[in-house]
């Protein structure tokens, strides 16, 4: 990213979607612009898990809104992530496939512990340089994510489904405020939140900083009100469930700094932190600046710039927690890489990334050996889908997925993805290259040429090739008839 550029981040949050807008300067992110709506989107989620149509409706009108505000951004200048309700939702695709069209780019879901990693980065950008550990909190609408950290680094990231929207579903749908509904709300976290008991037993952090909209909610009224500024302590948690109790419905609620579309989920995300304070022994908690949004712009600027990208430190990561073959998934790589670079002669900034993510497949192919040598392409897929692995959406984790799935065998267990022209094309290249590197050796690969034909390939080796890599040929004559029995071409010729 150079000085002056601007980029944008829009979270898909639970309660409301967020546009962040700002410009690059000396390796920072200067604010341009930022907006806000409540969409409500998990309070439209049903018993079954399903988002309902017209909170569908409310997303898609935002977001047609916020896609006037980035539209002639490039790509790479804009990401759009989605959180804990896009996670539960059952029908997500439903309302993902047209949000993408309102809004212009692709929308990644993430998952809680990516969600806990990026607002981690987001609240140390936005802190003062300081050698201090520190407990992030962020309540959102239907999650809590808690992060330990120094400086910019977290140490552990753990993310729990219980926010301000659920727990004010489940404990005040009637909105009558009574100190035993509070109490009760307040339990019903802390039974959610138990699991973080391990997590917080350290009690290793110097500060504890809370982010994003509902502790920053609850620290305004406690400020409005003279009761803290920028801190929530105990105290004001133990006076604010006073005044609830005394208004005794929310819509009677009067307090200063409330603010009206945070007050049907006020008294859910006060039970929450009351939970996350008895649960971590805290008696203070700093208001943070930092969020989620500014996560995703120092991720951004991450990706563009000369620091190593988090997914390449996750794939570096993955390959030796699992003990795979560094030297064969180098050699694969570059295979791979050149075998694609054939079938994409373009250097533009889509072929870079196509075979980027290629080379992260290549570098973990091998990954399910630790589990077990028979079908470990099935148990590396498994791996992958089940990773939270830092800097993916779960989608891009999926795609890793299939192409470890299906590097080796029969095809038709990736069929249903060969439509795909960019995921056939690495997946393709990946099977070459696997197959190639077989006696876990440079298989040397001048003369070999790779090209399109019609709906499928061509890949054509010289006769003196050919005549020295016998059991090569043997097993590229098998992958023509794998390719094959999906009705897809792959002519495999020697001249």
């Amino acid at each position: 990213m150079t000085d002056g550029q601007s980029i944008a981040a829009i979270d898909l949050g639970s309660n409301s979607f967020r546009l962040e807008i700002g410009r690059v300067a000396h390796g920072q992110v200067e604010r341009v612009e930022y907006l806000k709506e409540m969409v409500r989107l998990g309070a439209g989620l049903d018993s079954e898990g399903r988002l309902g149509t017209a909170a569908m409706q409310r997303g898609w009108d935002c977001l047609a809104r916020f896609a006037e505000r980035v539209r002639g951004f490039a790509p790479h200048q804009v990401r759009a992530v989605a959180t804990q309700t896009f996670r539960e939702a059952k029908n997500r695709t439903e309302f993902l496939v047209p949000a993408h069209r309102v809004l212009g780019f692709p929308i990644e879901v993430i998952s809680g512990r990516e969600e806990a990693r990026l607002i981690y980065s987001g609240v140390a950008h936005l802190l003062p340089e300081a050698d201090e550990q520190r407990l992030v909190v962020d309540i959102g609408g239907r999650s809590t994510e808690l992060v330990l950290g120094r400086g910019y680094v977290p140490r552990k990231v753990e993310s729990y489904p219980v926010g301000s929207v659920n727990l004010s579903i489940r404990h005040f749908a009637d909105g009558r405020l009574t100190r035993g509904a509070l109490d009760a709300a307040t339990l019903g976290a802390q039974a959610v939140l138990e699991d973080a008991l391990d997590f917080l037993s350290e009690k290793s952090w110097d500060v504890a900083y809370g982010s994003s909209g509902t502790v920053g909610a609850i620290a305004d009224i406690l400020a409005a009100n003279g009761r803290g500024d920028h801190v929530v302590t105990t105290e004001g948690l133990d006076w604010l469930v006073e005044q609830f109790a005394r208004a005794g419905h929310i819509d009677r609620l009067r307090l200063a700094g409330l603010k009206d579309d945070r007050r049907p989920v006020i008294a859910g995300g006060v039970a929450t932190l009351r939970a996350v304070f008895t649960l971590a022994g805290l008696e203070s908690m700093h208001n943070a600046r930092g969020a989620l949004r500014h996560g995703v712009l120092y991720e951004m600027l991450d990706r563009q710039g000369s620091t190593l990208d988090v997914r390449e430190r996750t794939v570096q990561r993955l390959r030796q927690k699992f003990g795979a073959d560094a030297e064969q998934a180098t050699r694969v790589r570059e295979v791979a890489q050149a075998l694609l670079a054939q079938l994409n002669p373009k250097r533009d900034r889509a072929a870079q990334q196509t075979a980027r993510k290629l080379g992260w497949a290549a570098e973990v192919h091998e990954i399910g050996r630790a589990v077990a040598h028979d079908e470990y392409n099935r148990h590396g897929a498994y791996i992958l889908q089940h990773s939270d692995g830092a800097g993916f959406a779960l989608h891009q984790l999926e795609r890793l997925g299939v192409l470890l799935l299906g590097q080796r065998g029969g095809l038709r267990k990736t069929a249903q993805w060969l439509d795909d022209a960019e995921l056939c094309d690495q997946l393709l290249c990946l099977r070459l290259a696997v197959l190639l590197c077989h006696a876990r050796r440079a298989p040397g690969i001048e003369g070999l040429r790779l090209s399109r034909r019609g709906n499928g390939y061509r890949f054509e080796v010289a006769r003196d090739w050919a005549a020295h890599h016998p059991r090569s040929v043997v097993l590229l004559e098998e992958e023509a008839a794998h390719w094959r029995r999906v009705e897809r071409t792959f002519e495999f010729l020697t001249a």
